[in-house]
């Protein structure tokens, strides 16, 4: 195997990602549908041939999946499970149970055998965390309370692909039911063997790494760390026969657990973009454009169906638990499109033999559809559940009481907290309940939080890390970096995020606070100044005493 026209075709399939990306986003779509229009129309069956290494980009593509469950096990916690409430989490649990079953159910009526629809099934339960959160973060609806609920729900979804992977991979098995039986057996326990080593691994030994000195001072070994990890557990459990789905997000959820989580998914995020990209073009590259083109027909009902089918179905769910038609209708709407892991999925079924060419190609046509019309259905959704609520004014009902509230966003953002930042903090503990401080030196956060306030340890200086702390609902962002250049470069990305909040930055010489100003501070407040201020008072009042001293000798 040659490596340049490997690489060729990477860059090719990443230029053409770029360009397609861009220009659905201009289109008010989503960028992910401009990677799989790359890979469909430069790779594959039916296209211009200008990719042919598929099956080299599509094994690279399997890292960005790794990855992708990685940072979803690095955002997993029990607490943050819990905290969704138990009806949203039966609810998110049945609808990928009971949208399975559906699925399978239609299609074993249709004349496909038990084992390729059980495989539909599952394939289509999961809708897209990617396309779904980026819309509703970008019309700010992710506070909303369907947003709300899609997340939760979203949430249980991500988890059940683990399950699902092995499910698909004991169906391609086939054999007798004893042996099945020993199948599922010998996976518990080779996925009971990882977790237990996974543990001792990173809650034990990687957890007092990362508390030590030197991962402290250098920031290279926690991104090391993260990869070995994310790619490491991914291997140990293709190794042991087990879904590599498994060991990336177990991995993941375990280092998630670490102070550093933040920083190490602000870490991961730029190689995963990049892998996830390559991911989505072989995705792209499996479907045939001129197949769907002459089954457009067949296509567009079936997907027409499996909209209408899923809505329908997260609808009913979600009024049986109490909440309000109008709400449950919104949320159904959101979630009605078939997710990039029935590609995950689809891909170990096909391989094993469980689908048919046909029925797969027919399932990534119509989940590539479902893609395309999605970020115009989550836009819609508050219309839909409020025209809902119009004509049916006695099924609006009332929200939930097991609703649960908003995260708190935070209104005080301290980046930073030394000496300088701690004694400033004191004058707002009578104005706010707490305040958020982001600091990279676990000392800050452990300041932080013996004050009553959150503390978060990562790089201010990457804006994967402000937005996953919340900043853009911050009223006032106190930088406190006494370094000028990274200061300025946190001063851009707050403008960026929280355009209307009142920003004070600290400078470490007067004459860097014109630049400081210049690139959007509100008030800058010079060491050199506040030092001469100090010296001003003391000077003054030794001064006072000691000519008092005199007088009163005299």
């Amino acid at each position: 195997m040659q490596l340049w026209p490997i690489l060729l075709d990477i860059v090719v399939l990443l230029a053409a990602s770029l360009v397609l990306g861009a220009v659905c986003t201009r289109l008010g779509q989503s960028s992910l549908i401009g990677y799989l229009l790359a890979g469909m129309l430069l790779g594959g069956p039916g296209s211009v041939r200008a990719v042919r290494s598929e099956a080299e980009i599509g094994t690279i593509a399997e890292l960005g999946v790794s990855l992708l469950l990685f940072s979803l096990g690095l955002e997993f916690s029990w607490r943050r499970l819990t905290s969704l409430g138990s009806r949203l989490l039966c609810s998110g649990s049945l609808q990928v149970v009971v949208t399975a079953a559906v699925a399978s159910a239609a299609a074993a009526l249709i004349g496909l055998r038990g084992s390729e629809a059980v495989a539909i099934g599952t394939m289509v339960a999961l809708s897209s965390t990617a396309c779904v959160l980026r819309v509703l973060m970008e019309r700010s609806e992710t506070d909303s309370v369907h947003g709300r609920n899609a997340v939760a729900i979203l949430l249980v979804q991500d988890i059940a692909v683990v399950p699902l992977a092995v499910l698909m991979t004991l169906l391609g098995g086939g054999g007798s039911a004893s042996a099945t039986v020993m199948e599922i057996g010998r996976i518990v326990g080779m996925a009971a063997a990882l977790l237990i080593s996974l543990y001792v691994l990173l809650d034990v030994v990687a957890a007092r790494a990362l508390g030590s000195p030197a991962f402290q001072r250098n920031r290279e070994l926690p991104i090391l760390l993260a990869a070995t990890t994310g790619l490491g557990a991914t291997w140990a459990a293709h190794a042991a026969g087990v879904s590599p789905a498994l060991g990336a997000f177990v991995a993941g959820m375990f280092l998630g657990s670490s102070p550093f989580a933040t920083q190490i998914r602000a870490d991961v995020s730029s190689l995963r973009v990049i892998l996830l990209t390559l991911f989505f073009g072989s995705a792209g590259m499996v479907a045939d454009p001129t197949w769907i083109i002459r089954h457009w027909s067949l296509v567009l009902g079936a997907t027409t169906v499996l909209l209408a089918v899923k809505s329908g179905i997260i609808f009913l769910l979600l009024r049986a638990f109490g909440q309000p038609a109008a709400t449950a209708a919104a949320t159904g709407v959101c979630l009605a499109q078939i997710g990039e892991f029935a590609f995950v999925l689809g891909g170990i079924g096909r391989q094993s033999g469980v689908i048919g060419p046909q029925t797969y190609l027919l399932i990534v046509s119509a989940t590539i559809a479902s893609l395309f019309v999605s970020p115009y259905l989550v836009a819609a959704a508050p219309s839909i559940g409020g025209a809902l609520a119009r004509r049916w004014p006695s099924a609006t009902g009332r929200d939930s009481p097991t609703s649960e509230p908003a995260r708190p966003r935070p209104r005080v953002v301290f980046v930073g907290f030394g000496p300088t930042a701690q004694l400033a903090s004191a004058a707002l503990v009578d104005f706010y309940d707490a305040l958020l401080v982001l600091d990279l030196n676990p000392a800050g956060k452990r300041a932080a939080e013996e004050r009553g306030h959150r503390g978060v340890i990562g790089d201010a200086t990457q804006l994967d890390v402000l937005e996953h702390c919340g900043l853009d609902a911050a009223e006032l962002v106190a930088i406190t970096i006494p370094d000028t250049a990274t200061a300025t470069t946190i001063l851009r990305h707050v403008r960026r995020l929280a355009p209307e909040a009142h920003v004070v930055v600290r400078a470490r010489h007067h004459r860097h606070a014109a630049g400081l100003q210049s690139a959007g501070a509100h008030a800058v407040i010079g060491d050199e100044e506040a030092i001469g201020l100090a010296l001003r008072e003391h000077l003054r009042d030794w001064a006072q005493r000691r000519q008092g001293g005199i007088a009163a000798g005299a």
